[in-house]
């Protein structure tokens, strides 16, 4: 593998960068929203699956009520 000099490394590095198209303002406002409303949704799924499978384990283990 050939060697590259720091500073080839550095330009190498800029020209990558300058490739990379960067997402404006409102696209990361809108991605951070959807990922909350994900977040909470997720949440609340698994909150009443495993509410559900409590229910039926202590139903099939006598301890409900």
């Amino acid at each position: 593998m050939a060697k590259t000099s720091p500073a080839e490394f550095v330009r190498q590095v800029r020209q990558e960068v300058s490739k990379v198209t960067w997402p404006t303002r409102k696209e990361t406002m809108v991605t951070t929203v959807m990922v909350f409303i994900m977040a909470a949704f997720m949440a609340l799924f698994f909150l009443l699956v495993d509410q559900g499978l409590s229910y039926i384990v202590s139903l099939i283990l006598g301890l409900g009520g």
